[in-house]
């Protein structure tokens, strides 16, 4: 426990970022070994023709986890229970979902709570905010997220904000993501896309030491400006390793998935080359 004396002799942002370390802990892991995965939408098409063999495929590749993306939405709870299932057998996690606005609905949320708790994920993450166009149509959006932290938090879940390149695009001189940060709570999430951070012109090193232990969730996706996305891991303009050490000093990153929306090779090739890639960069052993 940290001493009330030890607490205030930290300033609040050295504080944020100590105690974000702790879910690693939580999550079964040591700092100096964060897990991998893979949002699966970089195997999207796989994926809809054979769910258990695309799974294997990225576990056989050596990926520790597994981000599902929105339409698992449409998924019963018995059918959540047995991806769980085959999760497990083969040794996968899932940290994490992305889904849309529709899943934060008063309507829709008990279900997107009973879906996470099958598969064992921790974090709701909103992919999308629809198109605001206003800087309080975004203050909206935030409170959106607030008033889903209240129902999900009192279920064990938090939710998060999954960025595009739109919310690093100024509004009246502010970027919608430095709305939804400053507007709402330290609990939510705010899951980094590399890519879109840097096509857009932003620095996510920067943007990661501003916000101390809300990153706890990278996608590592490249881009570079000849060939947009279609780069592998480490090919793009994304400063791999300046970020990493943000996310692992600062950042309280709990685990990494890579994405991918498409290269000069089939998507599982692109998954497997890029993991390698990923573990050169970082440093991991296989």
């Amino acid at each position: 426990m940290v001493s009330r004396v030890k607490v205030e002799s930290l300033s609040r942002r050295t504080f944020l970022a100590a105690a974000a370390m702790t879910p690693l802990a939580a999550l079964g892991q040591s700092k100096g070994s964060i897990p991998v995965g893979l949002e699966l939408y970089s195997v999207r098409d796989e994926l809809k023709a054979d769910l258990s063999g695309t799974l294997k495929n990225v576990a056989d590749d050596g990926y520790q986890c597994v981000e599902f993306f929105a339409p698992y939405h449409a998924w019963t709870a018995d059918k959540a229970k047995d991806v769980r299932k085959t999760l497990d057998h083969l040794r996968l996690r899932c940290y994490s979902t992305h889904n849309g606005l529709d899943a934060f609905s008063d309507a829709q949320i008990g279900h997107t709570i009973e879906l996470n708790h099958n598969l064992g994920a921790k974090y709701v993450i909103l992919a999308s905010a629809g198109n605001p166009k206003t800087l309080d149509g975004w203050k909206q959006v935030a409170d959106k997220l607030n008033h889903a932290s209240e129902r999900l938090g009192s279920e064990g879940l938090e939710p998060g904000y999954h960025n595009h390149q739109t919310e690093f695009m100024p509004i009246d001189g502010v970027r919608p993501m430095e709305i939804l940060a400053r507007n709402t709570n330290h609990k939510i999430v705010l899951q980094l896309d590399v890519g879109t951070c840097v096509e857009a012109g932003s620095d996510p090193v920067a943007w990661i030491k501003q916000n101390p232990g809300r990153i706890k969730c990278i996608h590592c996706k490249d881009w570079s400006a000849e060939q947009g996305y279609k780069v592998l891991f480490g090919e793009g303009s994304a400063p791999w390793k300046a970020i990493f050490a943000a996310a692992e000093s600062v950042g309280g990153v709990e685990y990494y998935l890579v994405e991918q929306e498409g290269s000069r090779f089939p998507p599982f090739k692109t998954a497997k080359l890029c993991l390698e890639a990923f573990r050169k960069i970082h440093g991991q052993a296989a």
